[in-house]
């Protein structure tokens, strides 16, 4: 090999060993963040230098051209995964390529309560800001078709949690999770049922629950409460429940139930209507589920509330009464 050629390779040698160490320095350094926690966002389909763009946009003090060019050298350019990720004080290049590459996205929650109807729950998708909202706009039997539920109605077939989900994760996909949670509770609960329970599906146990749920102050009272429901069914006694009449008003009801409304009759309206309401009225959890299939035994056909979110709970109709006067109108006993 010629002298003049060796020197040049050399020295192209120690060009790319000096660009590397450069390189390698860089990539450990830590970076300025315009804030404490910056977020962004890779969209789905981005290449490395859009990625790379994105976090500058975002308030991360990083050169675009040198975190593609890292990514790159280092094999990592065509492995980064869409989603949001979060980053803070002390993040280097190095650290951020490794945070794309392994898709260390981000996350937030949304939490449905025991007991909301799912209004409530659109309400709680519809404003959570890290959602994508594909659900907004929606029919309920849109939604119902887009999660491939079965069913034609949607209250009560989602699960009460709080769901823990990537950032930019579609309203959707929130929703099917719970949905499947509330089939797989339900199945549950099912296959462990009291076998006397007067219940033909797990629907109608998911109804029942949804009552129990709305009906209980206390879980301690759950059992009974779904006890005396399942009696009532079993002689073919009215539930005669207010919070089913109350559902059947929707968005019309002013939160005062006054007489008229217990007298009109409408498909839930427990009192003027024998047996279980056609839907569900709300999300049970999975207390309520087990109360349901398997209801305390007991001869109680009534309860009425003693005021600090416990129940009295009576066989008869006399004592019943005693108990109303007592608890309700201050009559004593």
């Amino acid at each position: 090999m010629k002298p003049l050629v060796l020197r040049l390779l050399i020295a192209l040698a120690l060009a790319v060993a000096a660009v590397s160490a450069a390189a390698w320095w860089y990539a450990q350094r830590p970076l300025n963040l315009a804030q404490p926690v910056v977020d962004f966002t890779v969209q789905r389909g981005h290449t490395m230098r859009q990625a790379a763009a994105a976090i500058a946009a975002a308030g991360v003090d990083v050169s675009p051209r040198a975190l593609y060019w890292i990514a790159r050298i280092t094999g990592k350019a065509g492995r980064i995964m869409a989603g949001s990720y979060e980053v803070h004080q002390g993040i280097t290049p190095w650290m951020l390529i490794l945070k794309l590459s392994s898709g260390d996205v981000s996350q937030a929650e949304v939490r449905f309560v025991e007991g909301w109807n799912f209004r409530q729950v659109r309400a709680a998708l519809e404003s959570n800001p890290h959602l994508l909202q594909d659900t907004a706009g929606l029919a309920d039997a849109d939604i119902l078709r887009a999660i491939g539920a079965t069913e034609t109605h949607p209250e009560g077939l989602f699960f009460p949690d709080t769901y823990l989900f990537d950032k930019q994760s579609s309203a959707t996909a929130v929703l099917l999770r719970a949905y499947s949670a509330m089939k797989q509770r339900l199945a549950q609960a099912w296959q462990t049922r009291d076998p006397r329970v007067p219940l033909s599906s797990p629907y109608e146990a998911l109804i029942l629950a949804s009552i129990v749920e709305k009906e209980t102050g206390r879980p301690e009272d759950r059992g009974l409460v779904a006890s005396v429901f399942a009696n009532r069914l079993r002689i073919g006694m009215r539930l005669q429940t207010d919070p089913t009449v109350i559902y059947g008003y929707g968005e019309t009801f002013d939160g005062r139930l006054k007489k008229w409304h217990l007298e009109t009759d409408h498909l839930y309206n427990t009192y003027t209507r024998a047996g279980l309401p056609p839907t569900p009225i709300a999300m049970p959890g999975e207390e309520s589920l087990n109360a349901a299939v398997r209801p305390a035994q007991t001869e109680y056909l009534y309860f009425v509330s003693r005021g600090d979110g416990t129940s009295e709970f009576s066989s008869n109709l006399n004592d019943h009464n005693k108990a109303v006067n007592r608890y309700q109108r201050g009559s004593g006993s």
